[in-house]
């Protein structure tokens, strides 16, 4: 039976090996990328936190979600988004405040073909009035299904984050 070391001997061998392993000709372990200095993440406190927080919440999926469904989308695009354009210059917590005062909006009472043509930065968008008609989970982002899937005929999501930026979904049916 083997027997757990202590903490910083353990640390010890994981670096002995793999130094040792490096020394016998086994292929380096890849290093992870260097990050880019990133703006500190807002406080959770503050207004983007708070959007930021609910945007990236885990959903759990529904034993008795459909195979398919149809939704209408806000997309909310930021800097560094995939297939943000380079004319897209706001950050990601302006994104999602963007995003949630879309919701805002529709909660209030506004059509989503009105919020779609003042919010959403998808292409053609506006001529579909943020219709994406019937899609199974695999067709879209793992967290954009994860909302989608979890709400009922005439839901609104809160706001969720994908690597495209910000989203607000409608179940239609």
């Amino acid at each position: 039976m083997r027997r757990a070391l202590p903490v910083p001997f353990a640390v010890l061998a994981t670096f002995v090996a793999a130094a040792s392993s490096q020394a016998c000709g086994a292929p380096a372990e890849p290093k992870p990328p260097v990050a880019q200095a990133a703006a500190p993440a807002p406080a959770a406190d503050t207004p983007a936190g708070r959007c930021l927080a609910i945007a990236g919440a885990r959903r759990e999926r529904r034993a008795d979600e459909p195979k398919k469904l149809s939704v209408k989308h806000i997309l909310v695009k930021y800097a560094g988004a995939k297939r943000a354009p380079e004319t897209v210059t706001r950050t990601r917590e302006e994104a999602c405040l963007r995003a949630q005062e879309a919701r805002d909006k529709l909660e209030k009472g506004a059509s989503f073909a009105d919020v779609v043509r003042e919010y959403s930065e998808e292409p053609g968008a506006v001529t579909r009035e943020g219709s994406l008609g019937a899609i199974e989970r695999g067709d879209v982002a793992p967290p954009f299904a994860d909302a989608t899937f979890e709400l009922r005929v005439g839901d609104t999501s809160h706001v969720v984050e994908t690597d495209y930026g910000f989203h607000v979904i409608q179940r239609t049916e």
